[in-house]
């Protein structure tokens, strides 16, 4: 599977695998090389071209071989198995397909009737015709995606439609070419005639699943997919893959992946392409290590996946925070001045700053670069920073002193309650309640009198402003910097609202008050704006 950012080769990859097969000596930006291995000799090539394909004659008599929508000449395909050196040639489509978009739509329409005892298949549906048990593992596979059964039309005429809905009741009085049944057949609608999701889906089963190519380029087959859908495919792309052929499938697809990591198939193979100017680098991915990581909660049923098909990621803790930083990353992308290309960035949070380690570390692995955005109470406790700035690949003795003393200095600072106020604060709520189940609010209201008890509430607030003059302040310049180039960026404002102070509220009612602003040119926002930079171009 050959995953990436957008622009990074997947698909001109397949083109090359493909060309490359026919001519070795073809010239690719992307792929070096490709290599074949071929077993027999032309004569067995020849047998096996009589067993699967329709052979004629043109008016001298010369064979030509019709199959797959090419026709080939027996002369041909002799010389081109005998000169390996210059690639199968012609025989390339008899080996070799590249499932793009419209093929995968083309093989779910109906293909010309064929004589069942002697012509060969040239068309995937053909091969359900002749071999009818396949017919119903098909269906059932599609049911799954659509919740309709899919159905060959045995007694059609000039083509062979499939079509889609309930099965037709079959029994020893209903076989599939009386009457009743193929009037029952009929009155369901064609497949062809259905949307372009249904068509890819089932066209691309058919192509995979008895399709007689060697090797199969399938390209982003989640297209014209739902989520879910995709997924499945992706699953099943794997599990029916017949023993005798190579898949190799480039996806943008986080649903892909997940399917096709679900399958959990040891012979799978991930391939991450990343472009650097005019080169193209590919990375494969460590299986074992992949399988691993999706065993993690926090990966499995979150987006942090997605980040393959991206130039990098940015981890937030929140929500809120990857909604505001991608918003104004993206106004001041767009903003003009400035030529640099802004990477394809995708924001991602992971439910606090405690499970950061954990989404950078997989992330590392997977070969995306990665950079955090933590509020500034991430400096409260050695943990999770310590683990951040080791997921990052920093050292953290490196940090450690100039931590300490930003830490102890805030820790040393007069909190803005008292232990006796924090008492007489919350007695005063409880004293007001008179439910039967403990307010809401008022839960709320006393949390956030327990976080007015430390200091750290008012340095979250205030930022590195709150850190005393002198030395403190020199350390805490230090280490903010020094994270901010291991890619970790300490919010100095505090925490998301210090950006935008004229706004009340806290986190998506903040957010959506403060994205009504002018981004591009609010003053209020220069700072904001300044750090996303930062985070864009670490």
């Amino acid at each position: 599977m050959i995953v990436g950012p957008n622009n990074s080769g997947k698909s001109a990859t397949l083109r090359a695998i493909r060309e490359k097969i026919a001519s070795p000596m073809t010239s690719s930006p992307v792929v070096a090389s490709v290599h074949t291995q071929r077993v027999g000799s032309s004569d067995d090539l020849v047998a096996w071209l009589d067993s699967t394909s329709n052979k004629g004659f043109d008016s001298s008599l010369s064979i030509i071989y019709h199959a797959f929508g090419t026709n080939l000449y027996q002369v041909h395909a002799r010389n081109a198995w005998d000169n390996p050196a210059n690639g199968i040639q012609l025989l390339t489509r008899f080996f070799c397909h590249h499932l793009t978009a419209d093929a995968r739509l083309r093989a779910a329409d109906a293909p010309s009737s064929i004589n069942m005892t002697s012509d060969a298949p040239t068309h995937p549906i053909h091969v359900l015709y002749r071999e009818d048990q396949l017919e119903p593992g098909l269906s059932q596979q599609f049911r799954r995606a659509f919740n309709v059964d899919l159905i060959v039309h045995r007694a059609a005429g000039a083509k062979i439609p499939l079509h889609v809905g309930a099965r037709p009741r079959s029994g020893p009085d209903r076989d599939r070419v009386s009457k009743d049944f193929v009037r029952d057949v009929e009155a369901l609608p064609t497949l062809e005639s259905q949307g372009d999701g249904m068509r890819s889906f089932a066209g691309t089963l058919l192509e995979t699943s008895v399709g007689r190519e060697s090797i199969l380029l399938v390209d982003e087959p989640e297209a014209f997919l739902h989520p879910p859908q995709a997924r499945l495919l992706g699953k099943m792309l794997v599990a029916n893959k017949p023993l005798h052929r190579q898949l190799i499938v480039a996806t943008h697809s986080g649903d892909v992946l997940r399917g096709i990591i679900d399958a959990g198939d040891s012979n799978v193979r991930v391939i991450r392409l990343q472009r650097s100017n005019d080169v193209n680098i590919a990375r494969q991915l460590d299986n074992g290590r992949i399988s691993e990581l999706w065993r993690d909660t926090l990966l499995r049923y979150s987006n942090i996946l997605d980040g393959l098909f991206h130039e990098r990621v940015v981890v937030c803790e929140s929500d809120a925070d990857c909604r505001f930083y991608g918003a104004l990353t993206e106004a001041v992308a767009v903003s003009g001045g400035d030529e640099r290309h802004w990477p394809d960035t995708m924001f991602t949070h992971c439910g606090g700053k405690d499970r950061m380690p954990v989404a950078i570390r997989a992330l590392r692995e997977l070969d995306v670069p990665v950079s955090a955005v933590t509020d500034f109470d991430a400096l409260n406790a050695e943990q999770p920073l310590r683990g951040i700035v080791v997921a990052k690949g920093g050292d953290w003795s490196v940090f450690e002193a100039d931590w300490k003393l930003v830490k102890t200095t805030i820790d040393g600072k007069k909190p803005e309650l008292s232990t006796r106020e924090v008492a007489n604060e919350i007695e005063a709520i409880l004293k007001s309640v008179e439910e039967a189940i403990f307010p809401t609010e008022c839960a709320r209201q006393i949390q956030n009198i327990l976080r007015r008890s430390s200091p750290w509430a008012t340095a979250k607030s205030a930022g590195k402003h709150y850190v005393p003059s002198g030395e403190p302040t020199k350390a805490c310049d230090r280490l903010l910097a020094g994270l901010r180039a291991l890619g970790v960026f300490v919010v100095p404002e505090g925490e998301l609202e210090g950006f935008v102070r004229s706004v009340g509220g806290h986190g998506p009612t903040w957010v959506n008050a403060a994205l009504e602003k002018d981004l591009k040119s609010d003053p209020e926002l220069d700072g904001a704006r300044a750090f996303a930079s930062a985070i864009a171009f670490p």
